[in-house]
């Protein structure tokens, strides 16, 4: 049994490793002699991971280890595919991003190194993302002949613009961490090397201590209102409104706001 089996429900492969700091679950992705690259392996034990969260973690940082986030596909177990095979890979990548988006708590990434093709797609289905100044992204599938297959052709439009996805996938351009962070803004927060794992648990533990329900809402509810027609989405927004504010620890909360606002007006 390794560590990762005793702090985690479900066996996961070796390509991952789990460390658990309080509410908060570090994923760690466990391919350094790949650059993390996502071989059937992975995808399946992040699946695994994904689908298997116990009540009691608040919140994942996602990150790599070595000095990579993730490199990709493994192109090695690309090379011989057959179209059959494609749409079975995509759908399994596809499915692994839907988990991770629609995760029943927020996901961090901690991104440094490479974050190319499949690991910019992992990537942009993370809630928040840490870039430190080391990370460098690229969409060399045209160069490659190939597509995205794990939901980057829809996530990735609405965080950069399909104009810059289309230039980045024909032309194999990389983009450093300053210009995804203040040009493309793939990062929400930007950190020096080795950084991004402290700030990413900083604000992993200040997520865990909002209301669960809220975080939930959160995470689910914007990115389907996204896609809804105004009414539609209105709708939705006032119902998820009524949800979370009917939440027994939401009242308690604002009760609690409102008692230390009253107390420092009665002081003054």
């Amino acid at each position: 049994m390794n560590e990762s089996d005793e702090v985690w429900p479900t066996a996961l492969p070796s390509c991952l490793h789990i460390e658990r700091q309080g509410p908060i679950a570090v994923l760690i992705l466990n391919r350094p002699a790949k650059r993390n690259a996502l071989s059937d392996e992975l995808v399946l034990g992040l699946q695994s991971f994904f689908s298997s969260i116990p009540s009691d973690v608040k919140g994942i940082v996602l990150h790599g280890a070595g000095d990579n986030f993730c490199a990709g596909l493994d192109l090695n177990e690309l090379k011989d595919t057959g179209v059959a095979e494609s749409f079975e890979k995509a759908r399994i990548g596809q499915r692994l991003n839907d988990l991770v988006q629609f995760c029943k708590v927020p996901v961090i990434a901690v991104l440094h190194g490479a974050v190319i093709g499949g690991g910019l797609e992992l990537a942009a289905a993370a809630h928040v993302r840490v870039a430190e100044t080391n990370a460098y992204y690229a969409l060399p599938e045209g160069t490659r002949g190939i597509f995205l297959g794990s939901g980057g052709s829809v996530r990735l439009p609405r965080l950069i613009g399909a104009s810059t996805v289309i230039e980045m996938m024909l032309t194999g351009r990389v983009y450093g961490a300053e210009e995804g962070h203040h040009l493309l803004r793939l990062s929400h927060y930007l950190t020096e090397p080795g950084a991004g794992v402290a700030k990413a648990l900083e604000l992993a533990q200040k997520i865990a201590g909002n209301a669960p329900l809220a975080n939930f809402a959160i995470i689910q509810a914007i990115p389907r209102i996204s896609e809804q027609d105004p009414n539609g989405g209105l709708f939705t927004e006032m119902l998820m409104a009524g949800i979370a504010q009917g939440d027994e620890e939401a009242k308690l909360r604002l009760r609690d706001f409102l008692e230390r606002k009253m107390d420092k007006v009665v002081r003054k």
